[in-house]
């Protein structure tokens, strides 16, 4: 298929890689006219305007918009609708909030074009591990696309289907997954970055507590000067907390025992407030991720260890880079 891609920053460039590599033909639009030279050394089309890229596309036209949720991805996707025609497909592959997706598509939907909300997860890793994708939007759009979504998820690999699972004909399996209409993509998307916000929480606090196993507030027979990194790269092994969270967390521990560069002011991005908020409309209690959230707005105050730890992880998977800490007022 031929696809438009704007937006070619840490995840777009290399999701336009990866679906190169896979035979596919990517147009590419950014704003640094350098990000869009890389692709174009790598084999893929180039566009000075997203109306020179609308242009450049068979109809029904394909363009995937990857850049930061609000208004950068509002004025896109503004801007594409009043250039692209009816049948045309615009997909949002960002962190946007799920009931502007509703909105957005309703509105794209007067005109006849389609709009898909894709939660994408595989950070800076996913043009060798595959992106995990969740999709919302119109079934015949999701069919028409459906090749991109299959070059860019992992694929069924070497895991099998979870014991006591079926074999089905769910695309689940492949990592990638139509979930529901419009805005249902981003609802899960939402809900999994809420998730890993506790997941890296309980490591942080973890490690924090095996860090503070050495000090002099313990009693000195009970004074362990733990091996972190050792013990990192241990429960990878067999342990019940194996994950690839911990993978990174080791990672990271191994390049930094003491995470000397981190300072531990932990940003969040949106959706972990986002999760917590639906929480309280839908009435269901969600203690550990508005904990988690919580301890991210503190981080910002005073640092821990763990939360230089969880500032290491974002940098690991998704290459975060730290905020600058606001001073106490």
């Amino acid at each position: 298929m031929k696809l438009g891609m704007v937006g070619l920053g840490r995840m777009g460039a290399n999701m336009a890689r990866r679906l190169l590599r896979a035979g596919h033909e990517c147009v590419a639009f950014d704003l640094n006219r350098d990000n869009v030279a890389a692709i174009a050394a790598d084999g893929g089309g180039s566009a000075a305007t997203l109306a020179d890229l609308v242009k450049s596309l068979p109809q029904p036209r394909a363009v995937w918009v990857m850049v930061p949720a609000g208004a950068p991805t509002e004025q896109s996707v503004e801007q594409l609708g009043a250039l692209m025609s009816a049948g045309d497909i615009i997909i949002d592959g960002g962190n946007s909030f799920y009931k502007d997706d509703v909105r957005r598509a309703a509105k794209l939907a007067e005109r006849g074009i389609h709009y898909l909300d894709v939660g994408t997860s595989g950070g800076v890793w996913g043009l060798e591990r595959g992106y995990c994708l969740m999709i919302g939007g119109n079934a015949e759009a999701v069919r028409h696309v459906e090749p991109l979504f299959r070059a860019l998820a992992p694929g069924r690999g070497s895991i099998p289907p979870a014991d006591g699972r079926e074999s089905t004909s769910s695309s689940a399996e492949e990592g990638y997954l139509h979930c529901g209409p419009a805005g249902a993509g981003h609802f899960v998307k939402m809900v999994h970055n809420g998730i890993e916000y506790g997941l890296m929480q309980a490591y942080a606090e973890g490690f924090d507590i095996m860090k503070a196993a050495g000090t002099d507030q313990r009693p000195e027979a009970m004074r362990y000067n733990l091996n972190l990194a050792d013990i990192s790269e241990l429960w990878r092994r067999g342990s019940v907390v194996s994950s690839w969270l911990l993978d990174l967390t080791a990672a990271a521990l191994a390049q930094s025992p003491e995470l000397s560069e981190f300072t531990g002011s932990v940003d969040d991005s949106g959706e972990g407030r986002w999760t917590v908020e639906a929480a309280i409309e839908q009435a269901v209690p969600a203690d550990v991720l508005s904990a988690a959230l919580y301890a991210r707005f503190r981080s910002r105050v005073s640092h821990t260890f763990g939360e230089k730890l969880l500032s290491a992880m974002r940098h690991q998977f998704g290459g975060h880079v730290e905020k600058a800490a606001k001073p106490v007022k």
